[in-house]
């Protein structure tokens, strides 16, 4: 008998490139095994450079995706990416809440490639407030994670400050620090378990 493959719900952006956002969660998952259930949460305008603007999906929307797969699929994790807007947070923290003995990822898109925002102060907030208290892992790049712990002063308080806000593992990439070599670190329990390069 084939075993059915663990259903993943993911929020995200669709990149009509294809290199990130929903076409890349979709990727992700299928090389471990699992299947993608898609909740876009906004539409963008981009090329392989930057991205030229983006519209928000609406909260009532995100949430009714989400809402009716989870009422007919049997859902193995969530995975958040970008959420678009503050609203989009809350109706997805709602879902975390109702559905809390499901595993959280986030991955907290804050600025597209080319450096566009793709978040403001009250999202970052918003992110700590009511997301990062319900998630497992979040898996932030030292760019995001100075924004979303502005009052840490290096990396690793920053990672710890995310831990306080009450996020079990936090996993920091290195990709935009410019050094010879990439360095991301583990942490968990307020402490660093490991780096790799």
């Amino acid at each position: 008998m084939k075993k059915t493959p663990p259903i993943v719900l993911s929020f995200s952006g669709n990149d009509p490139t294809g290199g990130a956002g929903i076409q890349a969660d979709i990727e992700a998952a299928a090389s471990m095994g699992a299947r993608i259930a898609p909740v876009i949460t906004a539409l963008t305008v981009q090329d392989t450079q930057n991205l030229k603007y983006f519209s928000v999906t609406n909260a009532k929307m995100v949430s009714e995706q989400a809402r009716y797969i989870l009422e007919d699929m049997l859902i193995a994790a969530f995975k958040i990416g970008m959420v678009g807007s503050v609203e989009n947070i809350d109706a997805i923290h709602k879902i975390l809440h109702d559905y809390h003995d499901i595993p959280v990822i986030v991955d907290p898109i804050i600025s597209a490639g080319g450096g566009m925002s793709l978040a403001t102060e009250e999202m970052a907030l918003a992110y700590s407030d009511l997301l990062f208290p319900l998630t497992n892992l979040v898996t932030p790049n030292s760019n995001e994670v100075r924004l979303l712990a502005p009052e840490a002063d290096s990396l690793d308080s920053c990672a710890q400050e995310l831990m306080d806000d009450g996020c079990e593992y936090v996993l920091l990439t290195g990709t935009h620090e410019g050094t010879d070599e990439v360095i991301n670190s583990f942490y968990g329990e307020h402490k660093k378990i490991g780096s790799s390069c």
